[in-house]
């Protein structure tokens, strides 16, 4: 484990919350890039890689602690899709180095998780593998993100417990900190339907350095949270929600906006129900890091 997994730890553990970036996919969406299905956010890594390094570098700039390399669909399943499969490694390493060269900021000190997805699609839990894939190929691509230098993985949108903790012992298996973040219906239920309060019995014997919620729209997401809390008393959450839903073609349709001021008051929310980590999924920008960034000293004032 290297020196900022170590002061990435420390930071979780003695504060102030840290800054997740907001979205990679939407934003290049959003900036006309091409992002296709089945590869997403990983084509700009084969066709514009400049624009995933812009977009990082914007998040830093908005004060974010911690990117997120673009790496949720650079597993080999995925890339497999669009007759790339073999350079899972290879698209993996590009996509942790992009976002060390926009971490590199003169004073600041800014961590980058490497994003350890669903190996399917992460709204249908119907098509989750067997165990077996599960571990062989979350165990080969938490090693490509190990390899290429991340300071933590964070094993995102995950939609059943057995991919989260498939993609947690994975993680916990390269020695470095490790996040696992659900996926919910904003009920309190994964979408695979199991509750929120299973998801956190099964996941706590791994120890894992974080657990939280992602991809549910802002507004609905406290709710789970809440009861994540109460599951899973005195540890550290993660918080981050979207702004719309998945829609064929591009991928993504922006349903439900939220001002980044408006995003930022229920991130503000989610530290007072004991998020270490808040940041923005899908349909977030740089505005709402840098909302988020100039709430959490407010945040912490009136926690007392």
């Amino acid at each position: 484990m290297g020196v900022l997994s170590a002061r990435f730890r420390e930071r979780l553990r003695a504060g102030p919350p840290l800054l997740l970036d907001a979205a990679m996919g939407t934003e290049l969406q959003r900036r006309e890039t091409n992002t296709a299905l089945p590869l997403w956010s990983a084509r700009p890594l084969v066709e514009d890689p400049e624009i995933v390094w812009t977009i990082h570098g914007d998040e830093v700039a908005a004060g974010a602690d911690i990117i997120t390399a673009d790496t949720f669909r650079t597993h080999a399943r995925s890339l497999a899709k669009a007759g790339l499969g073999e350079r899972a490694a290879e698209l993996s390493a590009l996509a942790v180095r992009l976002a060390h060269l926009a971490a590199a900021t003169p004073g600041r000190e800014v961590f980058v998780a490497g994003s350890l997805s669903p190996l399917e699609d992460c709204y249908r839990p119907d098509l989750v593998p067997d165990d077996g894939s599960l571990a062989r190929e979350h165990g080969a691509q938490a090693r490509f993100l190990a390899e290429a230098g991340v300071d933590l993985i964070l094993c995102e949108t995950h939609n059943t417990i057995r991919e989260a903790a498939a993609a947690g012992r994975a993680a916990k298996a390269t020695g470095l900190p490790v996040v696992v973040s659900l996926v919910t219906d904003g009920a309190g239920r994964l979408l695979s339907g199991e509750p929120i309060e299973d998801a956190a019995a099964a996941l706590a014997p791994l120890e894992l350095d974080a657990l939280g919620v992602n991809c549910v729209p802002a507004g609905r997401l406290a709710g789970d949270l809440a009861r994540l809390a109460a599951a899973w008393p005195g540890r550290p959450l993660v918080a981050y929600g979207n702004l719309g839903l998945p829609a064929d073609g591009p991928g993504w349709r922006f349903a439900e906006e939220l001002s980044p001021e408006d995003y930022a008051r229920e991130a503000r929310g989610w530290i007072d129900l004991g998020a270490r980590i808040v940041g923005g999924c899908c349909g977030t920008t740089p505005d709402h890091t840098r909302a988020i960034r100039e709430s959490i000293p407010l945040s912490l004032r009136e926690r007392g």
